[in-house]
């Protein structure tokens, strides 16, 4: 067996009111990609920042000892000096600046204060050539897809000389495509001897690419699995997980659909910038009550652009089209004209269009509905205190206290507090945009019940996500859109991963 690289013994951690991480044990093998799995707010991410210095030394309990020396990290830079380099889920590239001087920002090639362009860009080309992009070093980095970024970060970890690389949720953002050329150079440097940690809820792609296994649970260490060693299976992983087997992925629903309630006919949109630019191309569909309907597409096919045109016209110019709503065209022209006809969104970027994350809970889940606990203008505290309360019990928002800020929930918590938001608005239109990315099994079955509850009361729902199982596994009827048009519909009976595949990428086809 390899030699022991990193060994973190008997790790705590504690936040105001929580034990985020209690005695956890990590060890990883030089040379191998090593998984750490468990559900959100399992205390993951909040191990991988003790190690990389983000809480620092002091502000936690336990030892950290890499190449067989003991760490003491104050800062990231402690961390990176012995080759440790951290990736977030959130990426931190400046779209504004190059590739080259993202990949050097902090770590300029200069000599007496003067950058060297000529080797940056020289240097910036190996890096690139490693990670397999052939992008100019001068394009700059907004300018290129979400997959491109990550390999960049990737490339900036390079460039650090890095011994120990830590992705956490490196495909969330990311296509099929995009996920498998990750997953592939991950291999790769494997092979020239990098050791990485990966943070993933995709079993699939850790059961493809881990060597070791480690599961936590309530922020404590479960098992490590080796790949070389136990039988490793997604249903073990998952019971790990969870503590308890989940026969099911998917909770049982019996739909109960009513009449059309919701069509939008002929909606057209045009690019917010480039105003010749068609994005949506007369889209119609309908919603009909208790209804959970999927939308499916490739990314840049225009499911969120869709999504957002029709919520307050938040996206795009010169619409075009018709909203109908229990038989009468409406208008909502902005974000709260459309709160007012009882249409709601969540946002695939909740921390960035869904929350805000420095402010408590209680004060999210009311934000879009003040007026029900208001008068003259002045909050009633206690009643937001109470209905507050309420959601947290209703969707199982792990907190101590709905007065916790909303950033330092996990990423699963985060997302049920946008649910408790959009359904408080009493909304009876929900458009869903990835409502469970980045986000364990165990939280998606929450959150799939949710949806299901919320359908039960005569709601219509509109999911829109990438993964396709999902889609097949709560949706009662699922529309396909390649290119800004929709290309299908399939019932829940005919729907299969092939045909919906077949809409999405070439167009119209003949089904049964």
């Amino acid at each position: 067996m390899s030699n022991i690289l990193l060994e973190m013994k008997n790790i705590t951690k504690t936040f105001p009111g929580v034990k985020a991480l209690n005695k956890v044990n990590l060890k990883v093998q030089e040379g191998e990609i090593h998984a750490l799995m468990g559900e959100n707010g399992a205390g993951k991410s909040t191990l991988m920042k003790v190690l990389s210095g983000v809480y620092p030394y002091g502000s936690y309990e336990g030892e950290i000892l890499f190449s067989n020396q003991l760490c003491q990290f104050k800062e990231i830079s402690d961390s990176e000096s012995k080759g440790i380099v951290i990736i977030h889920q959130e990426l931190a590239l400046i779209p504004q600046l190059s590739i080259a001087e993202n990949i050097f920002l902090g770590n300029e090639q200069a000599k007496r204060g003067i950058i060297n362009w000529y080797e940056t860009d020289r240097e910036t080309l190996k890096l690139l050539k490693m990670v397999g992009l052939t992008e100019n070093p001068s394009t700059l980095a907004g300018t290129i897809g979400v997959g491109k970024q990550q390999l960049v970060e990737i490339a900036k970890a390079l460039s650090k000389k890095v011994k120990l690389l830590i992705l956490d949720e490196p495909t969330a953002a990311l296509n099929e495509e995009d996920s498998d050329n990750l997953l592939n150079l991950l291999l790769q440097l494997k092979e020239q001897g990098l050791t990485s940690i990966i943070i993933s809820h995709k079993l699939n792609e850790i059961i493809k690419v881990a060597d070791a296994i480690t599961i936590l649970r309530d922020g404590q260490t479960i098992e490590t699995l080796y790949m070389n060693q136990d039988e490793i299976t997604e249903e073990r992983i998952i019971k790990g997980m969870v503590g308890r087997d989940l026969t099911q992925r998917y909770p049982s629903r019996v739909p109960n659909i009513g009449d059309t309630f919701f069509e939008v006919k002929d909606w057209t949109v045009y690019h917010p910038t480039q105003q010749n630019r068609l994005i949506i191309d007369q889209v119609s569909f309908h919603i009909n009550k208790g209804e959970i309907v999927g939308i499916a597409g490739l990314m840049g096919a225009g499911r969120t652009e869709l999504a957002m045109s029709i919520f307050g016209e938040s996206y795009g110019i010169k619409k075009s089209g018709q909203i109908i709503k229990d038989n009468k065209p409406i208008q909502v022209k902005s974000i709260s004209a459309a709160i007012n006809a009882g249409i709601a969104y969540v946002s695939e970027d909740r921390k960035e269009y869904g929350l805000i994350l420095i402010n408590d809970i209680k004060r999210n889940i009311t934000l879009a509905n003040l007026k029900s606990i208001s008068k003259y203008f002045v909050v009633n505290d206690h009643q937001e205190l109470l209905d507050a309360e309420h959601f947290r019990e209703r969707l199982k928002i792990k907190t101590p206290s709905v007065h916790q800020l909303t950033g330092n929930l996990s990423g699963g918590n985060q997302q049920k507090v946008v649910l408790s938001k959009w359904i408080y608005a009493k909304p009876d239109i929900l458009f869903l945009d990835e409502p469970t990315r980045g986000i364990d099994v165990g939280a998606k079955y929450e959150i799939y019940t949710i949806i299901n509850e919320l359908a039960n009361e005569g709601k219509g729902i509109l999911v829109i996500s990438s993964e396709l199982p999902e889609l097949l596994g709560i949706c009662d009827r699922i529309y396909v859109m390649n290119e800004g048009r929709f290309t299908g519909e399939v019932t829940r009976e005919e729907a299969s991963q092939e045909l919906l595949m077949k809409f999405m990428t070439k167009g119209r086809v003949e089904h049964a």
